[in-house]
């Protein structure tokens, strides 16, 4: 195996080809988020994300896009919002997966969300967990009636329609919108659902904001950007920002406005998209790893994705078991228990609240 570590913007015709046909012949690649669009997109707005390129034979076996961290340790392409990880091969190739890493000059290297089961990483892996998805290979109308027979929240979502609809306009789906505006007010939304929650705010980080809205551009069979709305009347009640390939349409940042909640915007969105989405043939809206009721409801089938770290040097692998591990493995603990994670959520709710109470009252915004 030689390896030769390139930044993604100088990859050529022959390579940007060999990895589009490589994503072509495996379904567990399909991921928008695995395509040269987006990793090339990654590496505008954060500049040490390289691809190392495989060769074998004088021939091409795959691509490894990474970012360097500062110890030695890499990561995927815009790791905070990358929901998609891994080599892109030829089908059947296997590789020495620390020798690949040495070659490439990382020390530690940290996956999430690895699709399929790529042996050369198993001993690597330290979780194995389901992310969910919406199956429409049998069209949508099948779909949802699997749906509607297994969620009774599905099956009240024509009455929650209706009532939208009564009481603030007729009901209308963008699947792939050009509108800046309301793209704006999602993202307003995003950002504001992240407090509630005592999450990171995404949106209020520079680079994630000026990523999103160039790959929301981006219109490539592997990587197009799919900004879906859903109206009452001229009134926006729910979107996603979001990427699709020809086959997959991952859940990125999908969103409401609070005062709608009672109408089950989220689900409405959703089974909206799947619609827009069987029409044009894709195979499957994938929901993302991680216990939320709403993906309980909607999902009828599941695909195994994995994380993990690659040591291949034992200072790195110190540095980074330090600043990483034990948060991962505290967070691991937290999804893998249900009641845990409710408990959890709830708090960082309540956390939330007290924190914006008391900001207002000391006059901050």
């Amino acid at each position: 195996m030689q390896v030769d570590v390139v930044d993604p913007l100088d990859l050529g015709p022959e390579e940007r080809e060999r990895w589009t046909a490589f994503q072509k012949q495996d379904d567990r690649l399909q991921s928008p988020f695995l395509s040269i669009e987006f990793v090339q997109a990654a590496a505008r707005h954060r500049p040490r994300t390289r691809v190392a390129v495989l060769s074998e034979d004088g021939e091409i076996a795959g691509f490894l896009p990474f970012e360097r961290g500062p110890f030695g340790e890499a990561s995927s392409p815009a790791a905070l919002i990358n929901e998609a990880h891994g080599v892109i091969h030829r089908p059947g190739w296997t590789w020495d997966t620390r020798r690949l890493l040495d070659l490439c000059g990382v020390g530690v290297f940290d996956y999430d969300q690895m699709p399929g089961r790529p042996a050369p990483f198993e001993q690597y892996t330290t979780c194995r967990a389901e992310s969910p998805i919406m199956d429409l290979r049998d069209g949508f109308d099948a779909y949802l009636a699997r749906a509607r027979q297994r969620s009774s929240r599905i099956r009240d979502l024509p009455r929650r329609r209706r009532r939208l609809e009564r009481e603030i306009g007729p009901v209308r789906v963008e699947f792939a919108a050009d509108d800046p505006e309301a793209v704006r007010t999602l993202v307003a939304w995003k950002s504001a659902q992240y407090r509630r929650t005592a999450r990171k705010d995404r949106f209020a980080i520079p680079w994630v904001r000026a990523l999103v809205d160039d790959v929301a551009t981006l219109r490539t069979p592997g990587c197009s950007g799919a900004v879906s709305l859903v109206w009452a009347g001229d009134t926006l009640v729910a979107g996603h920002i979001g990427l699709r390939s020809e086959q997959v349409l991952p859940t990125w940042f999908p969103t409401y406005g609070p005062e709608f909640a009672r109408y089950s915007p989220g689900l409405l969105l959703h089974v909206a998209m799947a619609e827009s989405a069987a029409a044009l043939g894709m195979e499957y809206i994938d929901l993302g790893r991680g216990p939320k009721d709403y993906k309980d409801w909607l999902a009828d089938r599941s695909h195994e994705v994995w994380e993990g770290r690659a040591v291949t040097r034992r200072r790195a692998g110190l540095v980074h078991w330090a600043r990483r591990v034990p948060m991962r493995e505290l967070r691991n603990t937290v999804v893998a228990h249900p009641r845990l994670f409710e408990v959890t959520d709830r708090t960082l709710r309540t956390y939330a609240s007290l924190r914006a109470s008391v900001r207002t009252k000391e006059g901050h915004p």
